[in-house]
């Protein structure tokens, strides 16, 4: 089956999980983090340490008890993650009725959507999917990506987040902006800022940017080398 690859904003959503085992507990914590307006996790089973400290995060409630209908009510995007194929069916048909979107452990075909494995470096996501048919490559991509881009990529990403309003605040036209930014991710920047090297990367936003903005060089560095 051919998927739509998306990144979707949870900012202003609820989400909904029911069960928490060890699959469910990993689909609370990346919704979690992603920081949903409301994540309602129903789970009736005694909660594992884990699930009680994720339970404590805003927006965040644990429910001990069984699912029920009126749970999907407002819920833009839910996850059924129970031991119980039936429940997990259950839940697959009230969200295509209510156009949720839906996962299902287990019963991918179930449900709407599948959620790619992740490899986050600060605001870089890197989602790796075949379909559900080798998960175990997945994992082995998944590893491969996790060695090959480090920390040094949030950085640089920080550092973008900071010089970018500043470039544009400079009315440039549009190419000449493109060809900088370009220049500054092809540039030994990356390098620098994984070796902690303050002074190469200096060196580098004083070769790459215009001089009117080279006195914000420390203020853009500033604890990322």
């Amino acid at each position: 089956m051919r998927y739509y690859p998306i990144f979707v904003d949870l900012a202003a959503r609820s989400c909904l999980v029911v069960g928490a085992g060890q699959v469910g507990l990993r689909k609370i914590r990346s919704l979690a983090e992603c920081a949903p307006q409301r994540l309602l996790i129903i789970e009736p089973g005694e909660p594992d340490p884990a699930l009680l400290e994720l339970a404590k995060l805003p927006g965040v409630r644990l429910e001990r008890r069984a699912f029920a209908e009126a749970d999907l009510d407002g819920v833009f995007l839910a996850i059924a993650a129970t031991s119980r194929p039936e429940v997990n069916r259950r839940i697959a048909g009230l969200c295509r009725q209510r156009c949720i979107l839906c996962n299902v452990i287990d019963l991918p075909d179930e449900g709407s959507f599948i959620a790619p494995a992740c490899v986050r470096r600060g605001d870089l996501t890197i989602a790796v999917s075949t379909g559900g048919d080798s998960p175990a490559l997945t994992k082995r991509i998944r590893k491969d990506l996790q060695d090959r881009f480090g920390e040094e990529y949030a950085r640089f990403l920080l550092l973008m987040s900071r010089l970018r309003p500043r470039v544009l605040a400079l009315g440039w036209e549009t190419e000449a902006n493109s060809e900088l930014f370009r220049a500054l991710a092809g540039s030994g920047l990356l390098a620098a800022l994984r070796r902690g090297d303050a002074d190469f990367a200096r060196t580098e936003l004083i070769a790459l940017l215009p001089p009117e903005l080279h006195h914000l060089i420390a203020e853009l560095l500033d604890g990322l080398a």
